[in-house]
């Protein structure tokens, strides 16, 4: 019997995929991984078409689908773009005060190595969206970030790394890119091959921090009673 509880349980119901179909979800959840070393290459038109499909199938609060993205085919460009992430990594090892020299190890981008570079931002105008953000207004970041991890299972099913970069001044990227006012980029997204996987989050691997368990994180009924 398969650890999977993809294989190792019945289907919930008749609207359920079957068992394989359901294990090679369980797969891409499970071995989705935040990359930061790529193996240059490219991604092919359709391909690269196909995951923005899958970005774009995400829910969203209103259908007001806020995500914008922006493909970075310029070279000198892109190596503005790593500038800007550069200097917010060296003042973000600043604030880290003692763990400072510990995080400039860290490799925190693959902007230089991966073969696409994407840029995902908020649209502008969103202030007139009011259905489901009138008391939760962050729900147009919720929606974006629900199309970005779209984007990164189907990348995963495809076999290609993403990373998603969010060290950056966002008005500075945002001026950089020529984004209209109202506008905020949220992510800078490495994309293309990589040599392997990493079995575990790099974070974790390179001793940063540890992922804790779902029971920590589980309550019933009330803020800290467990089940």
């Amino acid at each position: 019997m398969s650890d999977n509880p993809a294989l190792s349980e019945p289907a919930a119901n008749e609207q359920a995929f079957t068992a394989e179909e359901r294990a090679a979800v369980y797969r891409a959840i499970a071995e989705r991984r935040d990359m930061r070393h790529f193996a240059g290459g490219s991604v092919a038109p359709e391909l690269l078409q196909r995951l923005l499909e899958a970005a774009h199938q995400a829910p969203s609060v209103g259908l007001m689908q806020p995500w914008r993205f922006l493909r970075i085919t310029d070279r000198e460009l892109r190596g503005r773009i790593q500038a800007l992430v550069e200097t917010e990594r060296v003042r973000t090892a600043e604030a880290l005060g003692e763990r400072s020299s510990e995080f400039m190890k860290l490799k925190v981008e693959g902007i230089n190595d991966c073969a696409e570079v994407l840029v995902v931002a908020l649209m502008d105008g969103r202030e007139r969206y009011v259905f489901g953000r009138r008391t939760l207004p962050e729900m147009d970041m919720a929606s974006l970030a629900c199309a970005i991890q779209n984007f990164w299972l189907a990348a995963r099913v495809e076999g290609l790394g993403v990373g998603w970069v969010s060290l950056f001044d966002p008005q500075a990227l945002a001026d950089m890119l020529g984004m209209p006012a109202g506008a905020k980029p949220l992510a800078v997204l490495c994309v293309g091959p990589v040599d392997a996987f990493y079995p575990a989050p790099m974070l974790s691997l390179e001793g940063w921090a540890q992922p804790r368990p779902l029971s920590e994180m589980l309550y019933e009924n009330r803020w800290g009673e467990a089940e």
